[in-house]
């Protein structure tokens, strides 16, 4: 890691420390109907924005392509269209099916549900609606973390599970003097997050965006654009924060599989300046049958910095 993109992560451990400690709760937020931006970023070519009601939300999807299911799951702070590099590719292969998470994107807002079991449980529905019951998933960042749990508790939907740049939940996670990010904290705190970026939502993901990049110009600022414009209605950077508030519960549900291991074949797939080698550590012992790999140029956001590398590595994965 380098040194500024360090600092950047673990230089306010004091602050992370305090702010984690008063974080015991949620913020709340009214249900909504599917998140108020006007419409979805542009589909790719031959692909259909569409909603399905699973698990009592209206949930949004883009799908595309043909062949096996393959289910895309983005994290924070973006949308579907985190995929939209490898989307082309990918869909000669695979009928893709890349949700906005819940509350993010156009999927409806709820007051509570930001735990990945809960998370989780919004994905096997989504597979047993948009994909017959059974799917190849990958999941980065925070959807990393939902398609770990997803995989733990219905292996019977996954077919083989491919984690990017994310960290299994864990405590250590959360606490900058352990190797943790600052914004762990910060984004755990009640109310703290949202007092601090309101009216600066683009600014603030704009740098949490260009922090984490190895390749600095890989995601373009209308890009940063399109993401931020649905964390800036109403209600949208409070559903992106809770879903750090719910990382304890996620922790304590990690620590309850206890020693057993993922029985489907699992791909890590970290950037070198993202998380590294902390990924494929923190999968030995948890899965029988697992491959990792480094992106050499790329930091967190892999899919975007190295689209070639990515789209080839989990198709020869999925394909074996």
């Amino acid at each position: 890691m380098n040194p500024g993109r360090r600092s950047f992560l673990v230089g306010a451990s004091t602050l992370t420390a305090a702010i984690t400690a008063v974080a015991g709760r949620a913020n709340e937020l009214e249900p909504s109907a599917p998140a108020a931006s006007d419409a979805s970023a542009p589909v790719p070519k031959g692909g259909v924005s569409r909603f399905a009601r699973v698990n009592g939300i209206d949930m949004h999807y883009v799908t595309v392509g043909a062949g096996p299911a393959l289910v895309l799951l983005h994290g924070w702070p973006q949308t579907w269209f985190a995929w939209r590099n490898v989307m082309e590719r990918l869909s000669t292969r695979f009928t893709l099916i890349a949700p906005d998470l819940r509350g993010l994107g156009l999927t409806q807002r709820t007051a509570d549900g930001y735990d990945k079991r809960t998370i989780a449980a919004d994905i096997r529905a989504l597979i047993d609606e948009a994909a017959g019951g059974r799917a190849h998933v990958v999941g980065h960042d925070m959807g990393g973390k939902a398609a770990f749990t997803l995989a733990h508790l219905h292996p019977e939907r996954v077919n083989r599970l491919v984690l990017v740049d994310c960290l299994i939940p864990g405590t250590e996670n959360m606490d900058a003097l352990r190797g943790g990010a600052w914004h762990y904290g910060f984004h755990m705190a009640p109310d703290f997050p949202e007092m601090l970026t309101k009216g600066r939502e683009r600014e603030y993901i704009a740098a949490q965006i260009r922090a984490w990049s190895h390749k600095k110009d890989a995601i373009a600022e209308a890009e940063i654009s399109e993401f931020a414009r649905h964390y800036a209605t109403e209600g949208g950077m409070t559903a992106g924060f809770n879903y750090y508030r719910a990382l304890r519960d996620d922790a304590a549900l990690a620590a309850s599989f206890g020693d057993k291991r993922l029985e489907m074949p699992v791909l890590t797939i970290a950037g070198r300046y993202g998380v590294g080698a902390r990924l494929s550590e923190g999968l030995q012992g948890r899965a029988q049958n697992l491959t990792s790999l480094i992106a050499e140029d790329s930091g967190h956001f892999v899919a975007e910095e190295a689209p070639e590398y990515f789209c080839e590595k989990v198709s020869q994965f999925l394909s074996s």
